[in-house]
């Protein structure tokens, strides 16, 4: 989603404080990604057969949020961390591994701390925002429910 996102807003005059905060959120996303891709190999989960198609997904859909303006951009990342905090919740319920424990912890942290960016960065301003945020948070939603089955 950030790298759609910074793929147009970098294009757009205005932009560069919008470009320093997605380009700074990409940054921990990425080390996150790296984090849970070794963490499936030790730990021998199988990853979701949909990764690729969630790459496209989010690529197009940080781009499309963006072509909208920078407020519709952070209603898209306002809207996806939002389902992702509470995504986080449920295994930090059930962990027991205090090593794993602490790093879905603290990037939990760091999503939230993404959405609150988000938001303070006027994601609420976005046009058409609450169906915005709510189709997004919906198709998140469908994305994480069908990854954990396929």
């Amino acid at each position: 989603i950030y790298k759609g996102q910074l793929a147009v807003l970098r294009a757009r005059p205005g932009t560069r404080d919008a470009v320093a905060a997605v380009g700074k959120m990409l940054k921990q996303e990425e080390h996150h990604l790296k984090t849970f891709e070794k963490l499936v190999v030790e730990h021998r989960v199988r990853p979701t057969l949909l990764e690729p198609v969630w790459q496209v997904a989010g690529f197009a859909l940080g781009a499309a949020t963006a072509l909208l303006g920078e407020k519709a951009a952070m209603a898209c990342t306002a809207a996806v961390e939002e389902v992702i905090d509470g995504h986080y919740e449920g295994p930090l319920e059930r962990l027991d591994d205090e090593a794993l424990k602490a790093t879905v912890a603290e990037f939990r942290a760091d999503e939230a701390a993404h959405r609150d960016e988000a938001l303070a960065r006027g994601a609420e301003q976005a046009p058409a925002y609450p169906l915005l945020s709510g189709a997004i948070r919906a198709g998140c939603r469908l994305a994480i429910a069908l990854s954990t089955r396929l």
